[in-house]
């Protein structure tokens, strides 16, 4: 029951509507949100067993789950909307909102937690401006998450810094507030220099 609650309130959250004018829906063009996860459906023979994989790859592709692929999910697999979502909601490997440039994953490990992550992740947020019950910074270029043990313990606290498409993965140790704001400050230069 909460969970059937919880994926209508996404549905609301998401926004789903149809656009109608004068009694029929306004055709658009297809997203390549749509035509990927169609064509990931399709591959799959739009059998509801694989449905955690379709969005598994829907997401490698994208780096999370745009609404309009869960949507297009639910409609060429035959499966409400609010199945897609209660499954796309349960399972923490996926992501619902797009994520920053960077995704900065923050050791939440029993080392790492012992020594001082839990206060480098309220840095971290406080530090780029994260709003309560979001991830990712006004500008889109960070996305801070906890995440399980690296297993690098004797370098704890420990982050990770990846690229959003996963090409670039980097791990510091020993971080603190003091070196935590150097390597924001690297990031954003590195970036500002890119723009020129």
């Amino acid at each position: 029951m909460i969970i059937l609650s919880l994926a209508k309130a996404w549905v609301i959250y998401l926004g789903i509507s149809t656009v109608v004018t004068e009694g029929a829906i306004v055709a658009r063009e297809r997203s390549e949100f749509e035509a990927f996860a169609e064509a990931t459906a399709k591959k799959y023979g739009f059998q509801r067993q694989y449905l955690i994989r379709i969005l598994q790859e829907i997401q490698s592709r994208f780096g999370y789950l745009p609404k309009e692929s869960l949507i297009t999910v639910a409609n060429v697999m035959g499966i409400p909307l609010t199945e897609v979502l209660t499954v796309a909601t349960f399972y923490h490997q996926f992501r619902l909102e797009r994520p920053g440039k960077y995704l900065i994953l923050v050791c939440m490990g029993t080392a790492c937690h012992l020594r001082g992550n839990t206060q480098n992740y309220k840095f971290l947020r406080t530090y780029l401006g994260i709003r309560p019950g979001e991830s990712t910074t006004p500008d889109g270029l960070f996305t801070v998450e906890k995440a399980r043990c690296f297993g690098c313990c004797s370098l704890a606290p420990v982050i990770m810094v990846m690229s959003r498409d996963g090409k670039h993965k980097k791990l510091y140790g020993g971080v603190n507030p003091v070196t935590l704001r150097r390597i924001i400050n690297q990031y954003r230069a590195m970036e500002k220099s890119k723009g020129k």
